[in-house]
């Protein structure tokens, strides 16, 4: 069986298995070109946007909306303006004025009309939503273990957790505020696995992300990637799975995997705190029994447990596909392995010890025949 520290690296290293066998997926590269067919827009222009429709999330054109998405836009709907640059080409004489090599300059803007998705009607356009399913099954004591663990924060630590209304919360369900080392979550969710899991990532970023962290100028990518790969670890620690959410999230953040690979080596250090932490909390709350140490200890370990460990590492071992993770296994399969011969030779000598009318074989054997 893995020890406390193999175990936390164990549940760090899978999620990163599954967030890049996730990001291979054809459904996701399908995801990534949808989001390359939004433009991004200025600050300028995303204030004209909120300006105009706070509610919009998809932007897009008459004509890019049939030819990239076969949506059309519905009969009377009013377009959003923004400002688009006029592009003109440049003679000699223009470059030599702007003092400018290139072909092409901006020369001025106009506004022309986009539309929210909202506003149209066709086929389904692939969001981050595909990824981020939030049915999370909702678990016996994990309303007890968010308190707890709010409770804890609030009194033991310089991190104040509130609460508010999700409707006030802009459509997240909850938020780090460095300045004030605040965390809110909001209080109406009716899933208490997610609102459980929220907490985790909004900790995680007070750890990784506060004024004072380490990794506090991270790009934003890296500091969700980080946050949600923490809270996927402490559930997956207590044994609730969200890795339909988490991974998902974590996924539409880090679309490059480099970015993944060093977003989540970074992250040992804060999910061995919250896995203590989690400890510590579901003890007091009795949802645990106390840490056995032969489930640990190869040496305490009866016969039985040790003969289901070899078995279970030898099943592992055959489906492992990460090299790595399989030469790991193998090194446990040996250690379990030599510490059955161990015991089995000692168990053997102490039998001949307490019966010493057995005959014991020659410390030197004749080798020649004899019948």
């Amino acid at each position: 069986m893995p020890t406390k520290e193999e175990w936390k690296k164990q549940l760090v290293d899978n999620a990163e298995q599954q967030i890049l066998n996730l990001t291979d997926s054809d459904k996701f590269k399908n995801y990534l070109n949808t989001v390359a067919k939004f433009h991004r827009y200025s600050a300028r222009n995303i204030d004209l946007i909120y300006s105009q429709n706070p509610e919009a999330t998809q932007i897009a054109g008459f004509k890019q909306w049939k030819n990239d998405f076969n949506r059309s836009v519905n009969k009377g709907e009013k377009g959003i303006r923004i400002a688009a640059p006029m592009i003109k080409k440049l003679t000699p004489e223009d470059q030599k004025r702007l003092d400018t090599t290139k072909e092409k300059a901006i020369v001025g803007y106009r506004y022309i009309p986009v539309f929210d998705i909202s506003q149209t009607s066709g086929e389904p356009v692939l969001s981050a939503k595909d990824f981020v399913k939030e049915n999370l099954a909702d678990h016996k004591n994990v309303t007890n273990l968010y308190n707890e663990l709010k409770n804890y924060l609030n009194n033991n630590t310089d991190i104040k957790v509130s609460e508010k209304r999700l409707s006030e919360l802009g459509g997240a369900k909850g938020y780090f505020q460095p300045s004030t080392n605040e965390i809110v979550i909001g209080s109406d969710e009716p899933d208490n696995a997610l609102k459980l899991e929220t907490l985790y990532h909004e900790y995680a970023h007070s750890q990784l992300h506060g004024l004072t962290s380490e990794f506090k100028d991270r790009p934003r990518a890296y500091q969700e990637t980080q946050a949600e790969a923490v809270a996927y670890v402490a559930m997956q620690n207590i044994g609730v799975d969200t890795s339909n959410y988490s991974l998902g999230y974590v996924a539409t953040w880090a679309k490059d995997k480099a970015v993944i690979h060093s977003a989540l080596s970074e992250i040992q250090q804060v999910s061995s705190k919250v896995i203590e932490l989690s400890d510590g909390l579901t003890k007091q709350l009795g949802l645990q029994e106390a840490q056995k140490e032969p489930e640990h200890d190869l040496k305490k370990q009866s016969a039985q447990a040790l003969n289901k460990s070899y078995q279970s590492l030898q099943q592992q071992v055959q489906q492992a596909t990460n090299p790595q993770q399989k030469s790991e296994l193998k090194n446990k399969l040996n250690d379990v392995h030599q510490k059955i011969s161990n015991r089995t030779q000692k168990q053997l000598q102490a039998f001949a010890e307490q019966n010493p009318g057995i005959k014991q074989p020659d410390s030197e054997p004749d080798q020649s025949l004899k019948r």
